[in-house]
């Protein structure tokens, strides 16, 4: 060590097992009931005090970013692949279909990806490179003929939420394969065709109007 510095103190063994068993138990919590769980049951069910919890993690944001930060690179490696597919269409689909298969069996993180949650560092870049990953699947089927041309992304992605936040009831209390004949239909309702279709009324929601929306869609508990 050169003169002046000082060598980090080491984390104690129980300190680190503390945060995993804290980790670990709102990894199930948020999967099973959503991210509105209290945070002193996540800390009962680790077998700490609140105490301990809120020294590992001083915030529910803090301790969501923990929680999800390498799943949601799972959500951009299925967005990296549906870029490249050579069918903007075929794309957009089979991304949609990964991503809502998660959105069916995890609460959490349906909760963080068909809403908008301040303070969650992880979720920021994710949420960046969905909406990127969407824009370019619906102007590439749009130059292919395959999406009707006055849908706007921010019309999708507002779509996607709102089902999204269906998707876990549909799953646990709907018939089989509820959630994808609900995903099947949203998305002929984007195909260009040769039917009549209505037209939308004007005008269309800014990214500022998307935002709000999604924040209001919850969840809602900060502490």
């Amino acid at each position: 060590m050169t003169p002046g510095t000082q060598r980090p103190a080491p984390v104690r063994r129980d300190a680190r097992r503390n945060r995993e068993l804290l980790l670990a138990a709102a990894r199930k919590a948020f999967a099973a009931e959503g991210l509105e769980i209290p945070l002193d049951e996540i800390a009962r069910r680790a077998g700490v005090g609140n105490a301990t919890l809120y020294r590992n993690f001083p915030t529910r944001a803090a301790l969501i970013d923990a929680v999800f930060q390498d799943a949601l690179l799972d959500t951009i490696a299925a967005g990296d692949e549906a870029r490249r597919a050579a069918d903007p269409w075929a794309g957009l689909a089979g991304y949609l279909e990964a991503v809502f298969t998660v959105l069916a069996t995890d609460r959490g993180a349906n909760d963080l990806m068909t809403t908008a949650i301040e303070g969650v560092t992880s979720l920021d870049s994710v949420h960046a490179h969905n909406h990127e990953t969407i824009t370019l699947l619906v102007d590439g089927a749009q130059r292919a003929g395959a999406m009707r041309p006055d849908v706007t992304v921010e019309d999708v992605l507002l779509g996607l939420a709102t089902l999204g936040r269906s998707v876990p009831s549909l799953a646990a209390a709907g018939p089989p394969h509820a959630w994808r004949r609900q995903l099947a239909l949203f998305l002929d309702g984007l195909r260009a065709g040769k039917r009549p279709t209505t037209e939308l009324p004007a005008p269309g929601m800014t990214a500022g109007d998307l935002a709000a929306v999604l924040l209001d869609l919850g969840p809602h508990r900060q502490t």
